[in-house]
This record gives C-alpha cells, structure tokens and sequence, in this order.
C-alpha cells in the first residue's frame, strides 16, 4: 500500500541526525513534489511529537513555527545547532545531505 503525503513527509523526517536541519522544500523535493514546500509545512502541523521535528526549518534557515519558534531555536541550540546573528539556522554548517 502506498504511503501518504504525510507519511513520505515523516519517513524523512525520522532519519534527521540531531545536529542537522532540513528545509520544507528539500522535503518536498525528495518526496519527487519539488514545488510542495508549503504541503510538507502542512503535513508538519500534525507530526508525531516522537519525531524530531524542530529540525525542519525554512530555506534560508529562518524557524517556522509561530509560537513554538523560541521552544524550536532552544531545541535545536540543545543538539549544537548555531545561529547566525540574524537569528537563522547556519545552513551551510547544519543543513543534512
């Protein structure tokens, strides 16, 4: 049986090493929906809370996440992740594959 959306979305997800980010868009590119950013942002709003989902961040390492951003930022600062003084994720640094 094929998987959903979702479900293709959180199989990626679960395989994040801690110290490494992942954009929504790079997501959706290996999901082979290179323009489905915005769906895997959605897909994100229900992802089980036993998968590392604070390592998902925006392209230009901007954290999403309204009012979870500050809870996202202390996490990711938790596994190593450095911030560059505008307050984004150093991607070239902690950006995965």
């Amino acid at each position: 049986m094929p998987q959903t959306f979702a479900q293709q979305v959180y199989a990626i997800v679960a395989q994040i090493p801690q110290g490494k980010v992942i954009s929504y868009g790079q997501i959706a590119a290996m999901i082979g929906n290179p323009r489905g950013a915005r769906q895997v942002g959605w897909a994100m709003r229900c992802c089980p809370e036993d998968l590392p989902w604070q390592r998902v961040v925006m392209a230009d390492g901007s954290i999403a996440g309204g009012g979870c951003a500050e809870l996202r930022r202390a996490l990711l600062e938790a596994e190593g992740v450095t911030f560059r003084p505008d307050r984004r994720v150093d991607m070239a640094q902690h950006g995965w594959l």
